[in-house]
């Protein structure tokens, strides 16, 4: 008997996810390299081991480079994952989680909380920004369903653009009113920089949380993509799916922006890039966009970091000189995906 077109993972799947891997490692190590001051190999090996006699190299890479080039890992995944996840769930090769109201709500919540709980700390910031996230999708589709319509590709767009804006402009008032305008952009303005290991700490568990049940539902979410009768026909629980999948998009997107502030563009373009060599299974699709998304992160970070050394590039100016141009070749497309 055949088996289905679900029911395997392509040959070559092993290979591409471990030069996927080894390329992540490259980058990392690359991205721990260099910087305003020279490290050697030896020293990222005592970081990392605690082996050798600790100086002042060691200290840096332990305490600024290692928890700085870790986070973009975490971010990128995240971003690459729940922007994969939002293109299948709406079949809309347009969406991310930027596109759709997760990180602008996300922002409008950060407003709220350095206005009105400024000693929150850190957990209560990425708490907010959870709720926010939830907020922005929620407002999105509920300005869908109140007009009565479908979830069509230029709707969900126009929709997300609509929500974005308004949250947006909601959280620029609150800066403006409680004169908290350069605490908010310092921390949305997509940095890794001061990335500490509590923060990790405290954001790490949710983001890996988020891609292993991405990873888990992966199988489902590529029956969603292709037509929804032929997954209820298959038996999915497609409301069940849905729900599940649209919160592991927010907890991914709201940890993402807790962390770094609002970065566009990354969940649309590495989806995209992925497919090329991936195909259209998402059991292939979100690991690699875990890998590569965590990739781009970091070296978007070292670029910003050596292009004018020793000030810095913020990485979300990076990312929107790249991603802008990618989203109009998307649009001048049709929409279509690149694989």
């Amino acid at each position: 008997m055949k088996k289905s077109v679900s029911s395997y993972l392509p040959r070559s799947f092993p290979f591409k996810l471990l030069l996927g891997f080894a390329l992540m490692v490259l980058v990392f190590i690359g991205a721990i390299l260099v910087g305003a001051k020279s490290v050697s190999l030896a020293d990222i090996w005592s970081a990392l081991t605690g082996s050798g006699a600790a100086n002042s190299d060691v200290t840096i890479i332990r305490e600024l480079r290692l928890p700085r080039e870790l986070g973009g890992l975490l971010v990128g995944s995240a971003l690459g994952v729940s922007g994969a996840i939002m293109q299948g769930l709406t079949r809309n090769p347009l969406a991310d989680p930027g596109l759709l109201g997760v990180t602008a709500g996300a922002n409008a919540a950060l407003a709220v909380v350095f206005a009105f709980a400024p000693a929150a700390g850190y957990f209560g910031v990425m708490t907010a920004c959870f709720i926010g996230a939830a907020v922005g999708v929620l407002f999105v589709f509920g300005l869908l369903a109140l007009r009565g319509k479908t979830l069509a590709p230029i709707r969900m767009v126009l929709a997300g653009a609509a929500v974005s804006a308004l949250l947006s402009a909601a959280a620029e008032a609150i800066s403006l009113e409680f004169k908290i305008s350069k605490s908010v952009s310092m921390w949305t303005s997509g940095g890794l920089i001061g990335t500490t290991w509590s923060q990790l700490q405290a954001v790490s568990p949710i983001i890996l949380a988020g891609l292993a049940a991405a990873v888990l539902l992966s199988r489902q979410l590529t029956i969603l993509s292709l037509n929804e009768s032929t997954a209820v026909g298959l038996g999915l629980n497609t409301g069940w799916i849905k729900l599940a999948l649209y919160i592991v998009i927010t907890l991914l997107a709201g940890a993402a922006v807790s962390l770094v502030g609002n970065l566009a563009f990354v969940g649309l373009m590495i989806p995209h890039l992925v497919r090329i060599f991936a195909g259209t299974d998402y059991r292939t699709v979100l690991p690699l966009s875990a890998i590569f998304g965590g990739t781009f992160m970091v070296l978007a970070d070292t670029l910003g970091r050596m292009l004018n050394a020793p000030l810095e590039t913020p990485v979300a100016a990076i990312v929107a000189v790249l991603g802008l141009p990618f989203f109009l070749f998307i649009v001048r497309k049709g929409g279509q995906s690149l694989s």
